[in-house]
């Protein structure tokens, strides 16, 4: 008997059984893969850490150093990510072993039975990854979020949880049909056309100069920063740890090859910026594949095809702030006194003010003081930590993570003034809930208005309909790898620092954009948060415009310090589609309940622009291989708002089911009272950058941009947050016994925080 596979044939059941029976397959085997897969991918982790550790500490790291170590999976994150590289390399051992067993041109994966893979993700520790975890030992559920949003739906405990795989809206298109993207192979045809390469639609499209940027005549800096910090609370997506390829050892920035996890960007012929050196590629590093995806059959439920990871929950819970596992929140936190407060900087201060703490990372990524001032005896210091590790990325973001660290502490303070019967467990905990409140509040009141329009809101985002356990509010592919990106047409080439009069700041002027990446000294020796706020909310955002999309800050001179190789962030946005294999433009019209434009005539309807749809399709040929984030941030602004009809309904459909399956909405019965749901409402940003910084004049709505005068309020004129509502009502026997209590722990525990509050 002959037995056959090819792409029209598929093995009858009677060849598959002769086939399985030939393997072989056998516990042993299966014990050897692992075992050799392990020690691959431990030897790959350690020669890439060390590496680029010794990069950084040398000053000779590039701007995909910076990059890939900024995504760098850490804590429990990384450990389901290696857990998913064990099993990808197992498995490609063990279909290896059977495919020179036969020497047949078969689909070995065929032959690893589903008890096998079972076996092969026990060993490597991805089972572990999908076990469904319990819900019934973990305290205060109806009333706090665990870290990490397990059990925020009772029967789906992982649906918005972290370190799970974003959501497919529509099936992924991969160019082998499961793992490989779009492009991995150049001369591959989508639709009857060559992708075109990615840095050349960059230079083509998106190109804008510093000196042609528009700026928004409705909208502050404060939306554009604001949107970035959104994003860091919803989606990061860990790339591979490895800086060379697990099958042939090539260095991913040293070649031009495309060897996993290596899909560098290729330089076009002639570009501008590239033409008098030799590089012939920008290093890319593929995004690490979650366990059980890609080249490893039917498993836990899933397809085969290659998955994303989502590191974070997909709730707006202020987890750029606390972290996204039980491990993190608990190292964010000030252990030394009981009263719920966050870590701070011990070194430095804000005029009397807090400070992010210093992380303690072997390497000092942010050390680029000397580099940017031309002053080798500058001072150089440490990264700031905080829940997101990308609070450095700029000073606009790093000045949010600071504001909304001392709030946390001011309201934990408040909260012990007004119950001294509670521990620092509740005070943390209940000014954790308020946080989360806040930005639930001022993100659907206040600013996705801005961004998809009144007509959006009408239909998607406006009344609360209620939690509902049967939507998934975890994220998707499409959001976090391309809807939600449209801000990067929305920053401006410098980052603002004003003065009192809200004027160009004399002392401290505003750096261009890439002098401001990285840079936590110019917090700490020039002139602290005030100036950088003022800046945020009293300059205009730029304006997303057909002509000039993205400032030559971000294509040209991404992570630049002192080399030529820097990054282009629009490139990058349109390789991290393909690498992810998200469908064409009008797939994801046709989902949206659009026009899929088919012609030259359609297209530039569509877009309203005749040149555009015209360089749009000298490139790629037909409007279906449009890469989406391109078309998305190509469309003219629905009414209103700052992004077009496609990015409207993608970002507007993501934050429905985000508040529809949050069970701890801030709106849904139980989570808060009436009485603390009505200050709740009563949210201000305004307010939150009064009571946490030297400002005394602030615009009463910090999104729209006013000049100075007509809008700004006197932040003595502007209402406190009312905490009254989270008063207890307990007697004052009930608060003795509760100190005396806290008192006894306290001395029979010399570990205990309270022997150490001094």
């Amino acid at each position: 008997m002959k037995c056959t596979d090819s792409t029209e044939i598929k093995l009858n059941e009677m060849c598959f059984i002769v086939l399985f029976l030939e393997s072989g397959l056998s516990r042993s085997v299966i014990e050897k893969a692992v075992i050799e897969a392990k020690a691959t991918v431990d030897a790959a982790y350690q020669y890439s850490r060390r590496e680029s550790i010794n990069r950084v500490r040398r000053n000779a790291a590039n701007p995909a150093d910076v990059l890939r170590l900024m995504k760098q999976p850490i804590g429990q994150t990384r450990s389901v990510v290696r857990a998913a590289d064990y099993m990808d390399i197992a498995v490609k051992l063990v279909k290896r072993s059977l495919g020179n067993r036969h020497k047949r041109s078969i689909n070995a994966t065929d032959l690893i039975s589903d008890e096998d893979l079972q076996v092969v993700a026990d060993l490597t520790g991805c089972s572990a990854r999908h076990r469904v975890p319990s819900c019934t030992t973990t305290p205060n559920l109806d009333k706090y979020r665990t870290a990490s949003s397990v059990c925020n739906n009772r029967e789906n405990t992982r649906w918005g949880a972290s370190n799970i795989a974003f959501t497919r809206w529509l099936p992924a298109e991969y160019q082998d049909g499961i793992s490989l993207p779009k492009g991995w192979n150049p001369e591959h045809r989508v639709n009857n056309q060559i992708l075109p390469l990615v840095r050349e639609v960059s230079n083509r499209i998106l190109s804008t100069a510093n000196a042609d940027v528009e700026s928004d005549p409705l909208y502050t800096h404060l939306v554009t920063i604001f949107g970035q910090w959104t994003d860091h609370d919803l989606t990061f997506t860990p790339h591979s740890p490895v800086i060379r390829s697990f099958s042939n050892g090539i260095d991913c920035d040293k070649s031009c090859e495309r060897t996993e996890p290596c899909f560098p960007i290729e330089i076009p012929k002639k570009d501008p910026r590239f033409s008098k050196h030799p590089e012939e590629c920008i290093p890319f590093f593929r995004s690490a594949a979650g366990c059980g995806s890609g080249n490893t059959g039917y498993i836990f439920g899933a397809s085969n095809v290659r998955q994303q990871m989502n590191s974070l929950t997909a709730f707006i819970d202020v987890g750029q702030v606390y972290g996204s596992d039980d491990t993190q929140a608990r190292f964010l936190r000030d252990l030394t006194t009981d009263e719920g407060l966050l870590r701070v900087n011990k070194l430095y201060n804000d005029s009397g003010r807090e400070l992010l703490p210093f992380t303690n990372m072997g390497a000092n990524m942010c050390a680029t003081r000397a580099r940017i001032t031309n002053d080798a005896d500058a001072e150089e210091v440490p990264c700031f930590l905080a829940g997101d590790g990308r609070s450095n990325e700029n000073i606009g973001l790093t000045s949010l993570h600071t504001l909304l660290l001392r709030e946390h502490n001011r309201l934990a303070r408040a909260l012990a003034k007004l119950n001294p019967h509670w521990d620092g467990e509740r005070l943390y905990q209940e000014a954790r809930k308020i946080m989360g409140g806040y930005f639930q509040v001022l993100t659907f009141r206040d600013y996705l208005l801005h961004i998809v329009g009144p007509d959006f809101i009408a239909k998607q985002l406006s009344t609360y309909p209620g939690y509902d356990d049967e939507v998934d509010p975890s994220i998707s592919n499409v959001f976090a790898t391309a809807a939600y990106r449209f801000a990067h047409l929305m920053v401006q080439p410098f980052m603002f620092r004003l003065d009192e009069n809200y004027k160009e700041h004399r002392d401290y002027p505003s750096p261009l954009l890439h002098r401001a990446f990285f840079a936590p000294w110019r917090v700490i020796f020039e002139g602290g948060l005030d100036p950088i706020v003022r800046g945020l909310v009293g300059r205009q955002a730029k304006l997303n415009t057909q002509d000039h999309m993205m400032t030559e800050e971000l294509r040209d001179r991404l992570f630049k310090f002192s080399a030529d190789l820097a990054l282009d962030l629009a490139a990058l946005n349109l390789q991290r589609g393909r690498d992810h294999g998200l469908p064409g433009y009008n797939k994801w019209r046709k989902f949206c309940g659009l026009s899929q434009p088919k012609n030259l005539a359609e297209l530039a309807k569509v877009m309203n622009n005749t040149d555009l749809a015209k360089k749009l399709l000298d490139l790629y040929g037909t409007p279906d291989n449009i890469d989406v984030w391109l078309g998305g941030v190509a469309e003219p602004f629905v009414r209103g708002g700052r992004v077009g009809p496609l990015f409207a309904c993608l970002i507007a459909t993501q934050f429905e089911k985000i508040r529809q399956g949050d069970r701890l909405w801030w709106e849904n019965d139980g989570v808060f009272t009436e009485a603390q749901r009505k200050s709740l409402r009563d949210t201000s940003l305004a307010r939150i950058i009064c009571d946490n910084t030297g400002i005394t004049e602030v615009p009463e709505r910090p999104f729209q941009y006013r000049p100075r005068g007509s809008g700004y309020a006197q932040c003595e004129d502007i209402p406190v947050f009312d905490l009254s509502p989270w008063k207890e009502n307990v007697t004052s026997q009930e608060i003795c016994c509760s100190l005396s209590r806290r008192l006894l722990d306290a001395a029979a525990n010399p570990q205990h925080p309270q022997n150490n509050a001094n």
